[in-house]
């Protein structure tokens, strides 16, 4: 359990950029402003998710949780799935406007159930 509190700490830290990130890309889409897809923010969210993904899997290692045994985990997997989905549709300028607002909201909602899930860890 010595490597807990830094993988936690990355984890959290990276899920707080993931949204933060993920909001930026969005609002800049709102505002008709679609050149950030020229910048670094094209490719700095993969760097984040991979070390976001990198420390959920340390976590998984080094605590007793387990997807399928923990079903509050596996749910957060599943709202990690649909987020992904969600936020591909949201950011693609391929879809309309309307189909993008919806995906982006969609993603948004999953992103904070599973910050709640991390919070709270039901048992149920």
């Amino acid at each position: 359990m010595e490597w807990y509190a830094g993988l936690k700490m990355i984890h959290m830290l990276a899920a707080a950029l993931t949204a933060l990130l993920f909001m930026t890309r969005i609002g800049l889409d709102a505002a008709g402003k679609p050149g950030w897809r020229e910048t670094p923010l094209r490719f700095l969210p993969h760097i984040n998710d991979t070390a976001l993904l990198v420390a959920a899997i340390g976590l998984v290692i080094v605590t007793p949780w387990m997807p399928f045994v923990h079903h509050w985990l596996t749910l957060k997997v599943l709202l990690l799935i649909g987020y992904i989905a969600a936020g591909l549709v949201a950011l693609k300028p391929k879809f309309s406007r309307k189909t993008r607002i919806l995906a982006a909201a969609a993603a948004l909602g999953q992103l904070v159930l599973m910050f709640a899930l991390a919070l709270h860890k039901p048992a149920f």
